[in-house]
């Protein structure tokens, strides 16, 4: 099965093709350009050096959140935008699930942290079984760092951070005298659309395949630029 894998949610952007666990082609950028200007050309980029186009893909797949709000918008409708062209399926990938592969490498636990602001983090964490998967111990949430303290404060495990908010957990998690903890490797602590794929890979085969219709943004939080009808609405549907 070949993906192509879109990565929006922070402040990079990158894209990579796989098929069946290998790594065709990839590229990233993180230079503070905005995503609406860098990902298409990236995703022109890889497919035209691979000799390959959208329409040779089984399916297109997107980091879908959370994140950065505009970030992902500009990835997920890109996602759709390829798909409902090529008349392709998507899939839908957690963020945070697709950073866990970056670090599974170190066993123990794995810590998740996206910058949410507002001394939050986007957050899940994942136990790294004997013979290498994951195993995801919470929902993907929006959490203090405080809370997030306080949970892990019984926990010895050694514990790996990944994410574009992994220094400002590091930094309260010592803080709080949690024990045994680490960034991952600088190629690894920061999201890509590398492991994007790869768990989109395994999401397809087991059913998770979407339309392009379905596929939407999944936010933990509601945007600070929501007007004060729009969060009575938001507040009332949930």
């Amino acid at each position: 099965m070949k993906i192509l894998a879109l990565e929006t949610s922070a402040k990079a952007v990158s894209a990579a093709v796989s098929e069946d666990g290998r790594i065709l082609a990839a590229g990233y950028q993180d230079t503070g350009l905005t995503h609406s200007r860098t990902l298409m050309p990236i995703v022109e980029g890889i497919l035209r050096n691979a000799g390959l186009t959208v329409k040779d893909m089984d399916a297109i797949a997107a980091a879908v959140g959370p994140g950065s709000f505009t970030g992902i918008r500009i990835g997920v409708s890109a996602a759709k935008g390829l798909a409902f062209a090529a008349e392709k399926p998507c899939v839908p990938v957690s963020a945070l699930a697709a950073m866990a592969r970056n670090a599974a490498f170190a066993g123990g636990l794995i810590v998740c942290a996206m910058d949410a602001r507002q001394k939050q983090i986007y957050n899940a964490l994942f136990s790294v079984r004997d013979n290498g998967s994951l195993e995801r111990l919470t929902p993907d949430r929006a959490v203090s760092l405080a809370d997030l303290a306080e949970e892990l404060a019984d926990d010895s495990r050694p514990k790996t951070i990944a994410g574009d908010g992994a220094k400002l957990c590091l930094d309260a998690l010592n803080a709080a005298g949690i024990s045994r903890c680490r960034i991952a490797p600088p190629h690894l602590v920061m999201q890509n659309a590398v492991s994007v794929a790869l768990e989109a890979e395994e999401i397809a085969k087991n059913g998770g395949l979407v339309s392009a219709q379905e596929l939407v943004p999944v936010y933990l939080r509601p945007p600070q630029a929501l007007t004060l009808r729009e969060r009575q609405k938001l507040d009332a549907s949930n």
